[in-house]
C-alpha cells in the first residue's frame, strides 16, 4: 500500500509524512496562540501601547511624497484587477441566474477568462471607420473620456481610516487610506463623472455612423437627466453632517448601522441607487448600448483595445459608483458594529464587502428586469426621480432645523414621522391601479397626449411658479415704472401749456408728404 506512487513518482508514504508533519506544526503554533491569546489582541487591537512615537504622514515630506505615488499604484492594480473579475463575475451570477454552468474552461472553474478575454481584445484588429477626415482625433480620444474620469472619481473616496504601518526607516507611520481629503468631495464626484458624458457623445459624433450617434444622443440624455437627480440626492448626507468632504460624510456614520445615513432617508439613497445605474447605462437604462436596436450604439464602429477602453468604463463605472453609494449612506468603511474603531486595517475589508454586495445588486437587476421604452426612461427621471429627490432634500431639511432645536430625540421623531408620510404618500401616489382599471395605453400616454399628470408635474409646476416669480415681479415694476413715466410726462407738458411754453409736436418726418416741384413751364 505504502509502496504505491501518486502522479507516477510521488511515494504515498512521503505524502503520508508530510501530513503528520503538518499537522504537528499546526498543533504547536495553535498552542501557541491560545497562550499568547491576549499579547496577541493587545499588539493588535491596541497599537498605542505597542507603539511609542507614531509619526503623522503630514508631519513628514518623505511620507507626502511616497503615500500618493504606492497609494495610486496599488489602487490601479487593485481597481483594475476588480475589473476584469467583475466581468466573470456577472458572467457566472447570470449563468447561476439562469441555471446555466458560465465560463468554465479557461483556468480553474474559468478564473482565467478575464486574461483570455484581455489577450483576445489586444491582438484583435485595429478597424476604423473610414471618412473620419479631421475627426479622427476625436474618434480616439472618446474612450480616454470615457474611461479616465471613473478613475479619478477614485481620489476623494477613502477605502478606510487610517492605519499605522512601519516604514523601513524604522519608524510607525500613520498614512491614510485615500488620495486627497478635499473639503468639495461631492462637487469633485458630481463634476468628475459628468466629464463621461463628453466621452460618449464625442465617440458617438466622430464615428461617422448613424447608429453611433443615436446611441451617444441616448446616452448624453440619460446621463444629463439622471445626473440632476443624483445631485440632488447628494445634498441628504451633506445637510446632515454639515459638510461636503467625504471623510467627514463617512465619519458621520460612525458607531452603530442605524447611524447609516440610509436609516435617516431611505427615500435619497433609493434614488441614489437608481440615478447611479442609470449614470452607468447599466440594465434596465441600457438603451444607449441596445443591441436590437443600435447595434452597439456609440461603441459600433469601435474595435480592439479601444472597444476594450469601453468596456472597462462601465464596469470601472459599476466599482465606482458602488463606492460612492456606500460611502454616502451605507456608512462608508465602517462595519455597523464599532470593530474597524479597534482595528483599522478591516476599513477596507469592510468597504470590498459592501462594494461587492452592491455590484451584485447590478448584476441581479440586469438579469431580472427588461430593458424600459426610452420614452419611460426620460418620464422616470424627470416627472418621478426628480421630484422625488427634492421631496427627500425638503424632508432631511426639516428634520435637521428640528434638530438643531429639539436635539437628537426631537431629529429622529420628526425624521420618522417625515419618513411614515412619504411611504404613505407614495403608495396612494404610486400603488397599483385597482383590480377592475386597466393600465394607461399608449392613447392615454401623458408622453404622447402632452397631458399634465401626477404629483411630479405638480411639484415641478409649483417650483416653476417659486422660480418665476422674481422674474415676474421684475416685469411688474418695470411696466409701472413705465407708466409712471408716462404720467409724469403728460402732467409737465400740461404744466407747460398752461405756462405757455409751446410743446414741440412729435416727429413726423417719417410720414411727411413729398414737397410738390414746379414744373418746367412756370
Amino acid at each position: 500500500m505504502l509502496s504505491r506512487k501518486v502522479f507516477g513518482f510521488i511515494p504515498v508514504w512521503l505524502i503520508a509524512l508530510v501530513g503528520v508533519i503538518g499537522l504537528v506544526i499546526t498543533g504547536v503554533v495553535v498552542v501557541w496562540l491560545v497562550s499568547n491569546i491576549t499579547e496577541i489582541l493587545t499588539f493588535i487591537f491596541t497599537p498605542s501601547e505597542r507603539i511609542d512615537q507614531v509619526i503623522e504622514c503630514s508631519d513628514s515630506s518623505g511620507c507626502l511624497f511616497w503615500q500618493p505615488v504606492l497609494y495610486s499604484a496599488i489602487l490601479l492594480f487593485i481597481v483594475v484587477t476588480g475589473f476584469a473579475y467583475t466581468t466573470l463575475l456577472e458572467r457566472k451570477f447570470i449563468a447561476w441566474f439562469q441555471q446555466r454552468v458560465g465560463p468554465n474552461r479557461v483556468g480553474p472553474s474559468g478564473l482565467l477568462q478575464p486574461a483570455a478575454d484581455g489577450l483576445k481584445l489586444i491582438f484583435k484588429e485595429d478597424i476604423r471607420p473610414a471618412g473620419l477626415g479631421e475627426n479622427e482625433w476625436v474618434y480616439l480620444i472618446a474612450p480616454m473620456l470615457k474611461a479616465i474620469p471613473t478613475l479619478v472619481v477614485l481620489a476623494v473616496i477613502p477605502l478606510g481610516p487610517p492605519i499605522i504601518i512601519p516604514w523601513f526607516d524604522g519608524n510607525f507611520y500613520r498614512i491614510p487610506l485615500g488620495l486627497a481629503d478635499i473639503n468639495v468631495g461631492v462637487l469633485w464626484i458630481l463634476a468628475i463623472t459628468s466629464i463621461g458624458t463628453y466621452g460618449v457623445a464625442l465617440a458617438g459624433w466622430s464615428s461617422n455612423n448613424k447608429y453611433s450617434m443615436l446611441g451617444a444622443l441616448r446616452a448624453s440624455a440619460q446621463m444629463i437627466s439622471y445626473e440632476l437627480t443624483m445631485g440632488i440626492s447628494l445634498a441628504v448626507p451633506v445637510l446632515i453632517v454639515g459638510s461636503m468632504s467625504v471623510v467627514d460624510i463617512i465619519e458621520g456614520q460612525r458607531g452603530l448601522f442605524v447611524n447609516w445615513f440610509v436609516f435617516q432617508n431611505p427615500l435619497a439613497a433609493i434614488i441614489l441607487i437608481i440615478a447611479l445605474i442609470a449614470e452607468t447605462n447599466r440594465a434596465p437604462f441600457d438603451l444607449p448600448e441596445a443591441e436590437q436596436e443600435l447595434t452597439a450604439g456609440y461603441m459600433t464602429e469601435y474595435s480592439g483595445m479601444k472597444f476594450a477602453l469601453f468596456m472597462m468604463a462601465e464596469y470601472l463605472g459599476m466599482i465606482a459608483v458602488s463606492l460612492i453609494a456606500a460611502s454616502m449612506f451605507f456608512g462608508g468603511y465602517q462595519d455597523g458594529f464599532g470593530l474597524v474603531d479597534s482595528l483599522p486595517i478591516l476599513g477596507p475589508l469592510v468597504m470590498i464587502g459592501k462594494v461587492l454586495l452592491f455590484l451584485f445588486l447590478f448584476i441581479w437587476i440586469r438579469a431580472t428586469l427588461p430593458r424600459i421604452r426610452y420614452d419611460r426612461l426620460m418620464m422616470l427621471g424627470w416627472k418621478v426621480m426628480l421630484p422625488l429627490s427634492l421631496l427627500a432634500v425638503v424632508w432631511t431639511s426639516v428634520a435637521v432645523v428640528v434638530g438643531d432645536a429639539l436635539g437628537t430625540g426631537g431629529y429622529i421623531i420628526v425624521s420618522g414621522i417625515l419618513g411614515v408620510l412619504v411611504l404613505i404618500g407614495g403608495y396612494f401616489m404610486f400603488g397599483r391601479s385597482p383590480a377592475g382599471e386597466e393600465d394607461d395605453d399608449l392613447e392615454t400616454d401623458p408622453i404622447i397626449t402632452g397631458e399634465p399628470y401626477g404629483i411630479g408635474n405638480i411639484i415641478l409646476q409649483a417650483l416653476g411658479g417659486l422660480i418665476a416669480v422674481p422674474f415676474v415681479l421684475v416685469n411688474i415694476g418695470i411696466s409701472g415704472l413705465k407708466a409712471t413715466v408716462k404720467v409724469a410726462i403728460g402732467i409737465l407738458e400740461y404744466v407747460a401749456r398752461l405756462g405757455g411754453v409751446p410743446v414741440e409736436p412729435p416727429d413726423d418726418s417719417d410720414k411727411s408728404k413729398p414737397v410738390p416741384t414746379k414744373s418746367g413751364g412756370d
